[in-house]
């Protein structure tokens, strides 16, 4: 019987008022099918529409679109448990940090339970306010903690916001998180790009795909570039490798540190020297690399990396399989 696959775990901060809970009741009303279980601190504060409830009994609402909606209750790992113990399982579960909390803490969680997968930590910002509010000896830090901990940074309010406001706060971000991707949008219009991860099985493949590249003792790189159609305005490309043999595990994880600029997200299922067949997983700016549940279906080891259209640095993913392939090649001789 082959294991469950690991439930992707996101989780989404940001202090007080920046449009956490809006994000929230997006997921919960525009599920596309998915199942999710969404953690909250208050149900008060989410605004459920009433068609949407299919019954609610204490800490837990379910939901006609297959997702519910628990309470933290001042016990994240209690909830998780409760959540992970349900079944049929979720396709993801979605974490409301509180506003005063370090959302990159809670989600070590998913690198801490082999049941889960971390799927990114999404840190929103007021635009309106957060410059103001940076500069506040009682909030500044706590603030900046936010940010550089964040994989994604979601800039809301951007419709009210003054062209000074956003100036501000552009500086701002500039040096408490550099090298944060971040996207300004409103009323928490977040790209679904950042909130799901990239299949890791290969795509079917059309008139767009590349030639597959064959280079003696390298892996064979298949690069798969489409656009997807406007979602909130960006535009994503996504690129696909499929190595044919064992990968160096060491040059994997030192990529995973230093990602290539313009690399959203990275996933996959590749056979590695460390651990035979493993997963990878990048978002934003942090990744793992462990050992798979399963292997692929079909044997077949592939990598799926996604970014914004004419960002994507597909010369650079493609070098770093064949570098990763080269030196697993020469340490196996």
């Amino acid at each position: 019987m082959q294991p469950a696959p690991r439930i992707p775990l996101t989780v989404i901060g940001g202090f007080l008022g920046a449009g956490k809970t809006t994000l929230v009741n997006r997921l919960l009303a525009d599920a596309r099918g998915r199942r999710l279980a969404v953690l909250v601190n208050d149900f008060g504060a989410v605004n459920i529409d009433a068609a949407l409830v299919a019954q609610s009994a204490g800490d837990t609402i379910a939901l006609t679109n297959g997702c519910v909606c628990c309470s933290i209750g001042g016990d994240l790992s209690a909830a998780l448990i409760r959540v992970l113990a349900m079944q049929p399982a979720f396709d993801g579960i979605v974490v409301e940090a509180s506003g005063v909390s370090d959302p990159a803490r809670i989600a070590q969680i998913a690198l801490a339970d082999p049941q889960l997968e971390p799927n990114g930590t999404l840190v929103l910002v007021d635009a309106t306010v957060a410059a103001g509010q940076s500069r506040d000896p009682l909030l500044g830090e706590q603030m900046a903690t936010q940010v550089k901990g964040a994989d994604f940074l979601v800039v809301n309010k951007t419709d009210i916001a003054t062209a000074e406001d956003l100036r501000a706060l552009r500086d701002w971000l500039d040096s408490a998180a550099p090298g944060v991707p971040r996207f300004e949008t409103h009323h928490a219009a977040v790209p679904e790009a950042l909130l799901r991860a990239p299949a890791a099985a290969a795509p079917a493949c059309g008139a767009d795909c590349a030639h597959e590249t064959h280079e003696a003792g390298h892996a064979h790189v298949h690069a798969h570039v489409h656009a997807h159609a406007h979602d909130h305005g960006h535009t994503f490309e996504t690129w696909l490798g499929r190595p044919p043999g064992p990968l160096d595990a060491d040059v994997l994880r030192t990529a995973l540190r230093d990602m290539p600029a313009g690399v959203l997200r990275l996933k996959g299922v590749v056979r590695t020297d460390a651990h035979g067949w493993s997963e990878i997983q990048f978002a934003g700016r942090h990744g793992s690399l462990r050992r798979a549940l399963a292997p692929p279906p079909g044997g077949q080891a592939s990598l799926v990396a996604i970014g914004l259209a004419g960002r994507l640095p597909r010369n650079a993913l493609d070098d770093l399989l064949r570098r990763s392939a080269g030196h697993a090649a020469c340490e196996m001789r």
